[in-house]
Parts: C-alpha cells; sequence; structure tokens
C-alpha cells in the first residue's frame, strides 16, 4: 500500500477519533477499527444510559480506547477531544465524522427554529470543527476523514422517507457531501476525505428508533417496497465500510460512496421486455429502405 492508505496490515499504533460512539453505528464502527487495531478516541454527548455497554464492548476488543464527553457544536469543546488524542496517543490517522442529529417528521412534526438550528448545527457546523481542528495532527503522518452523511440529501423529504427526513436533516446532508469535494482538495495529497452515504439503517432511520415504532406497518412497508434489496441495513455493515474507507482505500479521495440498498434507485421497477410489434421482413425500425441496402430485411 502506498499513499495515504494504511492497509489493514499496516494499522498498528493509528489512532482514530469516532464521534457519536456511544451506541449503534458510531459504537460499530469504534469496534471495527479497535478490531484491526487502531486505537480509539470515542466522542458521546446524550444517551448516557449506554455509556456502560460502550465500555464493555470497547474493552472487549482488547485495544486502548478513552471517551469523551462533548458537545461538537461548541468549539472549545472539540478541541478538548483534539486535545485527548494528542496528550494520549500523540498523534491522529482518522476521523469518523459521524456526529449528526435527524429528527423525523413522524416524531417531531414541523421544527421549531430551536430545533433547526440544532439539526444543522450538529449535522454540519459540528464536522465542520472536527475536520478543522483535526487536519494540522493529520498531516502530520496522513491521514483519512470519513463524513457519514445520509440518502436525506439526495431524497429529500418526498415519496414513503417524507416521514423519515425533515427538510433541514435534507439540505444538512447535501451540504455535507459539498464539504467532502472541498475538503478533498484541502487536505490531498496528504490526507483522504471520502464519505458514506447512507440509508435506512438499524439504529438510524430504521428499527431500533423511536420514529420507526411510530410510523404503521403500512408506512414501513412502502420504506421496504422502495429499497431494491427490501431490508434496513446493519451497523455492522456500515462498519465495515467506514473501515475499509478509512483503511484500504488510498486511491479515493473526494468520493462519495452510497449505501442505502437501493433505495435511490428503487419506486419505479422496471417492467418485463414487451415483445414488440416488428414482424419478420419489415425494416427493424419500421421505415422503407432502397433495395439491396443492408438495412434491408
Amino acid at each position: 500500500m502506498t499513499g495515504n492508505g494504511a492497509g489493514t496490515a499496516n494499522v498498528q499504533g493509528r489512532v482514530a477519533i469516532v464521534t457519536g460512539a456511544i451506541k449503534g453505528i458510531g459504537l460499530a464502527i469504534a469496534r471495527s477499527l479497535a478490531e484491526a487495531g487502531v486505537r480509539c478516541v470515542l466522542t458521546y454527548y446524550d444517551w448516557l444510559e449506554s455509556l456502560p455497554r460502550m465500555n464493555e464492548a470497547m474493552s472487549e476488543t482488547g485495544m486502548e480506547y478513552v471517551a469523551v464527553q462533548a458537545d461538537l457544536t461548541r468549539e472549545e469543546e472539540v478541541d478538548k477531544v483534539v486535545a485527548a488524542a494528542a496528550d494520549r496517543f500523540g498523534r491522529l490517522d482518522i476521523l469518523v465524522n459521524n456526529i449528526e442529529r435527524g429528527g423525523w417528521p413522524a416524531v417531531h412534526g414541523r421544527y421549531v427554529p430551536e430545533q433547526w438550528r440544532l439539526e444543522f448545527d450538529t449535522t454540519v457546523t459540528a464536522k465542520w470543527h472536527l475536520f478543522r481542528k483535526a487536519l494540522p495532527w493529520l498531516r502530520r503522518q496522513g491521514g483519512a476523514v470519513v463524513n457519514i452523511s445520509s440518502i436525506a440529501g439526495i431524497v429529500g423529504r418526498s415519496g414513503p422517507a417524507s416521514l423519515v427526513f425533515n427538510d433541514c436533516y435534507s439540505l444538512a446532508n447535501r451540504a455535507v457531501s459539498s464539504m467532502t469535494e472541498q475538503w478533498a482538495r484541502e487536505a490531498a495529497p496528504g490526507v483522504r476525505v471520502n464519505e458514506l452515504q447512507i440509508g435506512l439503517v438499524d439504529t438510524r432511520h430504521g428499527p431500533g428508533t423511536r420514529g420507526w415504532g411510530v410510523l404503521s406497518r403500512h408506512q414501513r412497508m412502502e420504506l421496504m417496497r422502495h429499497t431494491l434489496l427490501e431490508r434496513t441495513g446493519t451497523p455492522d455493515e456500515v462498519a465495515r465500510a467506514v473501515r475499509f474507507l478509512a483503511l484500504d482505500a488510498g486511491f479515493m479521495t473526494g468520493s462519495v460512496v452510497r449505501m442505502d440498498g437501493g433505495y435511490c434507485l428503487g419506486g419505479d421497477r422496471v417492467a418485463d421486455m414487451p415483445e414488440g410489434v416488428v414482424r419478420p421482413g419489415e425494416s427493424t425500425f419500421g421505415g422503407s429502405v432502397a433495395p439491396g441496402s443492408r438495412h434491408e430485411q
């Protein structure tokens, strides 16, 4: 492996910041990286009832880690997280920008300004703070950034997903894709920046969330009918994709990888091929041709 792709065989000693790691997708990512030999700085803010399970899961990997409670919408709190990596491990190689908030219309209804600001600040501004603060450390030995985003940035509040994605969340995730491309330009050549854009995943816009329980059986079936693979994704599937982008994708930067089970392509199914109406001896496309032409049938 050349360039700034570590390769899973050369990962020992590397350090990652994984945000939103207290449960679900974030914890699955942290576990996957730790199992590959990466030491982790994990951030969390709420869901404190999940803290014991997070510590148990990380301890099972046998890798050193540190957990930091931080409000990542505040710049000084981001400084604290980056300092934890620097003080504890003396380096930083990977930033997994998994921080976001994504309130469901089915749960929250129409947003008030305070909800709008919180969602945008958490999904966009916090990622921006983290990238700016982490970049000088990532550049020291070369590194990788993986932004986690949502297909909400593509589909918006439309179709069956209009009960799942609100308009603020949709525009915030479209902004993330713009940042991914800009940061890839800014950080090159030493630091790769890629994005994993996910669809309906267990614990995030899928089973294991309050919103999924609020939807009726029919509404959930409509979401699955719109998904080509007719199921939701799992945190472990997301974690494996992040691990690839962070460790093995040495010639990828500025890329957006969509992992949605085919939701964005769903809804309009392909019809069976008809028999057609052209008959033997008839010109292929229905018009007359000159005698002896190679197109004559």
